[in-house]
């Protein structure tokens, strides 16, 4: 091949990698080369490249070069682990809805099952339609606190409320019958929701006061503790609501003492969850279990299923004079309580739905109730 070809940069020069120093002549060619090359000098290269034994040892792969390669490899978004952690999660989160859906469904079938049997279908049957859902409550709360043997998250001055609620109305309801379901329900059966419904409290706030006590959050529980001691903070509620009571009150018993126990009983339930919705927005987490919150948004339905009795009955609640104002103060007071517990009814359903924790943001209606009911900043200094 002539020297001026276009490879003539190659045969210029018969020996360019001058092989004829490692014991090998130049028309030796790759011979001398492979004979010398990997084992004690350089090898023939292709644009004046050299690969010496200290940079060149043959196919072998190091740990490092490995490593450079698995990576990509192994980053792949499908990993087999984290989709089983993802199914884990899921089924955990339906078992949770399941057990939601089968606690609701279980009380609405036996709501039925009351309606259509021990009931006579009259529109009365609101009233002990809402006294099953408060007991219903009631019943939640005794399977939370006693089954997992801690009184977290729940207000003891709620329950204090309540009992005298349940034991005031028996008061009444027991002795005289003005205040009753007009259906065949109000002969017995409103009698015996009611004392099951203070069995209930009684045992939760025992559960609470008593061998749970160490789990039950004090700090938390402070409504209207102010000069007043610990734990005394719902007297704030029940003093001026029974003077109130005292005052205003219907006359459908023809008896003070009862009448007066049934309206302090309406009027106080009103206001008895206070103090749990206060004790909400205390926690620092603003998170509520699940079954906590299946307690309050059944005393909440049980409301709303008395005041739409209450809004075609009102004119009932007539004190002796005639004066309706009782009932329109009936009404006044339910509402106001269901207008505390929008916020939370929302979450409530968005966390059934989801069966996800129960979590109120520091804007929710519970603020409401620290507006009206903290203890000033002024009083602190």
């Amino acid at each position: 091949m002539s020297s001026n070809g276009a490879y003539a940069r190659y045969t210029a020069n018969p020996n360019p990698y001058d092989q004829s120093s490692y014991g090998g002549s130049a028309s030796s060619g790759y011979g001398g080369g492979y004979g010398g090359g990997y084992g004690s000098g350089p090898s023939p290269g292709y644009g004046s490249a050299s690969y010496s034994s200290a940079t060149y040892r043959g196919p072998a792969v190091s740990a490092s070069s490995s490593n450079a390669y698995s990576q990509p490899i192994n980053a792949n978004p499908a990993d087999p682990a984290e989709d089983r952690s993802k199914r884990g999660k899921r089924s955990i989160a339906l078992q949770a809805l399941n057990k939601n859906v089968l606690i609701w469904a279980g009380f609405f079938t036996v709501s039925l099952f009351v309606y259509f049997v021990l009931s006579g279908g009259d529109f009365s049957f609101l009233m002990t339609y809402g006294a099953m859902s408060r007991m219903f409550g009631f019943g939640i709360l005794n399977v939370k606190t006693f089954k997992s043997q801690r009184a977290t998250g729940i207000s003891a001055k709620t329950l204090q409320l309540y009992c005298i609620v349940f034991f005031f109305r028996l008061t009444s309801i027991i002795r005289h019958e003005g205040y009753l379901p007009y259906d065949k329900s109000g002969d017995w059966l409103y009698h015996l929701i009611e004392i099951m419904a203070l069995i209930f409290t009684a045992s939760a706030l025992y559960g609470c006061l008593g061998p749970f006590k160490s789990t039950y959050q004090a700090d938390c529980d402070k409504f209207g503790e102010f000069n007043v001691k610990p734990g005394y903070g719902a007297v704030y509620l029940a003093v001026p609501i029974l003077i109130v009571a005292i005052v205003l009150h219907p006359s459908l018993n023809a008896d003070f003492f009862s009448d007066v126990a049934w309206t302090y009983a309406m009027y106080l339930e009103s206001v008895a969850l206070i103090p749990q919705l206060y004790m909400f927005q205390k926690q620092s987490n603003g998170v509520v279990e699940l079954l906590t919150a299946h307690f309050v948004a059944a005393l909440g339905f049980g409301r709303i299923m008395e005041f739409v009795f209450w809004i075609y009955s009102y004119r009932e609640l007539a004190t002796s004079s005639g004066s309706t104002l009782p009932g329109y103060l009936a009404i006044i007071s339910q509402f106001a309580q269901l207008v505390l517990m929008v916020d939370f009814f929302w979450y409530y359903v968005t966390a059934v739905k989801n069966a996800t924790p129960l979590v109120l943001p520091s804007y929710s209606g519970g603020n409401m109730v620290r507006m009206f009911f903290v203890q000033p900043s002024w009083t602190q200094m």
